[in-house]
């Protein structure tokens, strides 16, 4: 199958059937879960925990966290049992709504059980789009991958094994406006969530705009540090003890996005930059991993340019 964007790239794309839906009898569609910031002030925990004790819901989990008790923001996070959820939802959002008002609350509730809706954009290095096709398999990564695209075509026969979409369209200079555009026809509702996995391009802030969803990247570097297009060649320069990666989200400005998850490992005189490489792989896959399972199970706040994780 071809896609032809107007005056643009070709689009090749191939399909195979293939299923990641959960069952109709999946236990989490009972399990909703709310989250919530706002101004900090007493009772904020009080009437939340009331508004779901009166519609018969039950409180599995709850976190919560304040920048300051005396005027700053409070952050929180309650997961709740609740039979029948999905009939019951709208009922409890508007009950909802009214204290979100009153304490000024930005706020969404979601069920469980529904899973995000994610493409995956990728290059030539295939080790974190693997450890996110294996991880959704198992379900530990909660969220259906519906595409794949890629600016090579070089990991078509690995996505097409596991019977995903996969849409090679090539970036150059002069191609990359059209290209961006095919690229958006391509996500235009199917999709909310964006996950770089070493996906060597950058995206314009049109681009940005235009999808208006989350974008998740990993960085092979701990950021701000090394934060350039050869991390690894500069940190074995610099004779680094530690090396790790950074998964954040996009923004316009470069690499400078609310963190989501960061992680190291040790290294030493005798490493190679090769030895960086190899070393630095393993610890991109499992951040990146972790910082997408954070966000499609709702863990993740953003505030100003940091996120607050209630992992």
């Amino acid at each position: 199958m071809m896609i032809m964007a107007s005056q643009g790239p070709v689009v090749h794309a191939h399909y195979v059937a293939g299923s990641q839906h959960p069952g109709a009898d999946d236990p989490r569609s009972d399990i909703g879960r709310l989250l919530i910031s706002c101004p900090d002030r007493p009772g904020i925990v009080a009437a939340v925990s009331r508004c779901l004790y009166e519609h018969g819901a039950n409180i599995m989990e709850s976190q919560q966290y304040s920048t300051n008790p005396e005027g700053g923001t409070f952050f929180l996070l309650v997961e709740f049992h609740l039979p029948g959820l999905a009939r019951r939802k709208a009922a409890l959002e508007l009950a909802m709504s009214g204290i979100a008002a009153a304490f000024s609350m930005t706020w969404r509730m979601t069920i469980a059980a529904d899973r995000k809706r994610m493409a995956i954009f990728v290059s030539r290095s295939d080790h974190a789009l693997r450890e996110l096709l294996w991880r959704a398999e198992a379900r530990e990564v909660r969220a259906d991958i519906k595409m794949v695209i890629s600016n090579h075509e070089t990991t078509a026969d690995l996505v097409r094994g596991w019977g995903i979409p996969f849409h090679y369209i090539p970036v150059s200079a002069p191609t990359r406006a059209q290209a961006e555009a095919a690229q958006l026809a391509l996500l235009e509702g199917q999709v909310e969530l964006v996950v770089l996995a070493r996906y060597m391009q950058i995206l314009s802030p049109g681009f940005l705009e235009a999808f208006g969803h989350p974008i998740i990247n990993i960085h092979h570097s701990f950021l701000p540090a090394f934060a350039g297009g050869n991390p690894h060649q500069e940190a074995a320069e610099r004779g680094v003890k530690l090396i790790g990666a950074t998964a954040h989200y996009v923004t316009a400005d470069l690499d400078a996005g609310p963190i989501i998850e960061q992680d190291i490992v040790r290294v030493d005189h005798r490493c190679s930059v090769d030895d960086l490489r190899r070393m630095g792989r393993h610890v991109e896959r499992s951040v990146l991993a972790r910082a997408v399972g954070w966000h499609v199970d709702d863990r993740v706040i953003v505030h100003q340019n940091k996120t607050i994780v209630f992992a």
